[in-house]
């Protein structure tokens, strides 16, 4: 799928969910547009970030609307020129957050779009840190607040450096300009937002509603696993339905049924992860599709559904174990 390809690396943690068998993950499918993916190396120093100058938008002038913008007039500033066009009210982002955001890219000389979130009608998910994303976008949005609308002209050396991107028809001498709407920013200590939803079945395993981005409990019922698949709200959002296709950003930490060590944890490691649902074993896969963007979901994992008798080495997952997850879906990808 398109959106995986924003992404240069499998996230830390992800190896102990990584299904197996008939799993396919899609992260080597080719991307159809350009992304503000960073480019393979990135040693430029910090920028100069000076006002201008930077082209007009002509159309599509508020907030979240498609922009429309002007081709660059004279030479382009060598510095990054930064411009806030609609000061939002929201957090501040900080750099190493992962950002929701629609936008804009095109080319200065030629006001060539090369790629758009708007027409996709999905926002980017991305994190704002070196190795993930060009170093103008890192520059550009940190210190930025939510509700911002931020344009920005950014030199090859902190876009995709000499080499361009061949693919969108970006060469290594071409500047380009960026309208990012910031819609969401997420880090280590956030969590679902949503109503809690009752936990009235004693045979399932009871997990802590706590919203302050803290690792939730995880009650362990002393009597013996579910056979199937358990999948429940325990805090429902609003957002939008995760897809069998797409990929999610979440907090999650895992433990086992019987005497419920945890094994993996986002909160362990200070680190929110991302990834397709088609990277992980099937009860995860199967446990999120459907379910809403900001929820709290607890997950219950057969062996057939999880790892079986082949867990992953050094997991410290038991053969044959059932598992418990408890998930926050914070953004679809």
């Amino acid at each position: 799928m398109r959106r995986r390809s924003l992404m240069i690396a499998v996230p830390a943690g992800l190896v102990t969910l990584a299904g197996c068998g008939d799993d396919k993950a899609d992260s080597s499918k080719a991307s159809e547009s350009a992304s503000p993916t960073a480019p393979a190396t990135s040693a430029a120093p910090s920028p100069k970030i000076v006002d201008g100058p930077l082209p007009a938008i002509t159309a599509g002038t508020e907030f979240d609307e498609k922009p429309t913008v002007a081709k660059g007039s004279g030479t382009p500033s060598k510095d990054l020129a930064v411009k806030t066009v609609v000061a939002g009210g929201g957090r501040t982002v900080a750099e190493g957050d992962y950002i929701q955001a629609n936008y804009l890219g095109q080319i200065w000389d030629t006001a060539k779009v090369f790629d758009n979130s708007y027409d996709r009608k999905t926002p980017l998910v991305i994190q704002l840190a070196q190795g993930s994303i060009i170093d103008g976008w890192r520059y550009a949005l940190t210190g930025k607040k939510l509700g911002s609308r931020v344009q920005f002209s950014v030199p090859p050396a902190w876009g995709y450096g000499e080499q361009g991107q061949s693919q969108a028809g970006i060469k290594g001498t071409d500047t380009l300009v960026f309208v990012v709407d910031l819609q969401g920013t997420f880090n280590a200590t956030s969590s679902a937002k949503g109503t809690e939803v009752a936990q009235d079945d004693a045979n399932l395993p009871k997990v802590g509603t706590n919203t302050d981005g803290k690792a939730p409990s995880v009650e362990i019922p002393k009597t013996d696993p579910p056979k199937k698949l358990v999948a429940n709200y325990v805090i429902e959002g609003d957002g939008a339905e995760v897809g069998a296709q797409d990929s999610v950003l979440v907090q999650y930490k895992g433990v086992q049924w019987t005497g419920g060590k945890e094994f993996d944890s986002t909160y362990g490691r200070k680190a929110l992860t991302s990834f397709s649902l088609q990277q992980v074993v099937k009860g995860w896969s199967q446990g999120l599709t459907g379910k809403k963007v900001g929820s709290r979901v607890l997950i219950v994992i057969p062996p057939d559904l999880g790892y079986g008798d082949t867990p992953p080495e050094g997991s410290g997952i038991a053969k044959g174990a059932t598992l418990v997850f408890t998930v926050d879906i914070l953004a679809k990808m």
